[in-house]
């Protein structure tokens, strides 16, 4: 993997983290995601 790719999947995975930290507890709920899964959410984000 290359520096760019990786940058870019960095990028993805903390801007992921951001916008469902922002969410409310309510809205996670309805996006079928718990506030403890945010991290692994992201990572999945990255590995598609």
């Amino acid at each position: 993997m290359n520096v760019a790719r990786s940058f870019n999947n960095w990028r993805k995975y903390r801007q992921t983290v951001s916008e469902l930290g922002r969410m409310t507890s309510r809205e996670l709920q309805d996006l079928g995601i718990d506030r403890s899964d945010i991290h692994s959410v992201a990572r999945a984000a990255i590995a598609r």
